[in-house]
């Protein structure tokens, strides 16, 4: 029987009709309202950190904290290159260069015993993605940073919730984002957050994301910004999410207990959780033995059984704008090939977790093609 299984969908619950209707109702539907500071304050709150600043979206807060930490044409930034496109994007934006660090194959984390070969004169922040949901190794990267005295961008898209040895991602880094996608852990429809420990940080994030305006003198505006604002609905969604953040997360830890369960007991590779972390697994995934099944286990999924899924992130280094010859990161390329994301949300119940798991323990014991 064909069932329709969605990679993902958001769980709308809690408050959100009457967050939503109370901004309507007031007519508080644009970039101003109560919800945008509710949200902002409940949020640092939640993650442990000074001061948090609500934004239009995940890659915008990205660039937001490169502007702050001002990095700009001449510098070089430390990046994964098995993560999502938008977390390498904004470091041309600014104009820097983005130099590449393969994954480890444990974690698929960066691989922070790769970092400082490639760091150089020209080195001024390192950005990690927790990615996945899986927390980088924190003290490893944080001494490194110090070492050579380099600001930490944490890009935390994919990993509200996740720990690093007790403690929130999020709050290593000199400046944090996060993004509130409708695919993300919670959502806000489309959004993002900087956050930051440092008042003078913050205080710069806030004026490029206004437009540059002066916080003294109305529509006097002290550099070129952007506008990068949330709107109050946004926020309000955002707020009704956080309240239920607790419930969404430990949904997630039975739906990624259920399938590691099930493929330990079929043989199936998967992305296991390290010692030391909690793994929020905003996508649960597992390994092929090849591109080619992969890509065949993705098409049997879909057309025979309706169940959606993503294959893992290509490394961004072998995108035609970055790709350079010889330049090679074999983990992350071999990772970006196998992989597949699941079914990962968080109301999936048990028994379509089994079901999913069965139909591909077959396929890949069997090794098929489609």
């Amino acid at each position: 029987m064909k069932i329709k299984i969605p990679v993902y969908e958001p769980l709308l619950i809690g408050s959100v009709k009457k967050y939503v209707n109370d901004c309507i109702n007031t007519s508080w539907i644009s970039s101003r309202g109560k919800y945008i500071n509710a949200f902002e304050e409940k949020f640092g709150s939640y993650i442990g950190v000074k001061n948090s600043v609500a934004v239009s979206n995940g890659t915008v807060a990205l660039h937001l904290a490169l502007l702050a930490l001002d990095i700009k044409e001449g510098d070089e930034v430390i990046v994964p290159t098995l993560t999502y496109i938008a977390t390498v994007n904004p470091v041309k934006f600014v104009g820097a260069t983005p130099v590449f660090v393969d994954a480890r194959r444990d974690t698929w984390q960066i691989d922070y015993e790769k970092i400082e070969q490639r760091i150089s004169s020209k080195t001024k922040a390192i950005i990690i993605t927790h990615l996945y949901g899986h927390p980088c190794e924190m003290d490893q990267i944080m001494h490194i940073c110090k070492k050579y005295n380099l600001y930490l961008i944490e890009d935390c898209a994919e990993a509200l919730g996740s720990k690093y040895k007790g403690v929130h991602v999020g709050t290593f880094g000199d400046i944090s984002t996060f993004s509130f996608y409708g695919n993300k852990t919670i959502t806000t429809g489309e959004g993002g957050m900087v956050v930051t420990n440092n008042d003078k940080l913050k205080d710069k994030i806030f004026l490029y994301k206004m437009q540059g305006v002066s916080s003294t003198k109305r529509y006097w505006h002290e550099v070129i910004g952007y506008n990068y604002k949330m709107t109050n609905i946004c926020a309000a969604i955002g707020l009704a999410q956080l309240e239920k953040v607790k419930m969404i997360l430990d949904m997630k830890k039975n739906v990624a207990k259920w399938y590691s369960d099930s493929f330990d007991q079929l043989g199936i590779d998967y992305h296991k959780s390290q010692k030391s972390v909690f793994n929020s697994y905003w996508m649960f995934s597992v390994l092929t033995g090849s591109n080619k099944q992969r890509n065949s286990l993705q098409d049997y999924l879909l057309k025979r059984y309706g169940i959606e899924t993503r294959p893992t992130f290509y490394p961004v280094h072998t995108m035609p704008m970055y790709y350079k010859k010889n330049n090679s990161f074999p983990i992350s390329e071999d990772i970006g090939l196998r992989g597949v994301n699941l079914p990962s949300s968080a109301n999936l119940s048990k028994k379509k977790v089994e079901y999913i798991s069965r139909i591909i323990g077959t396929f890949i014991k069997g090794k098929k093609t489609y």
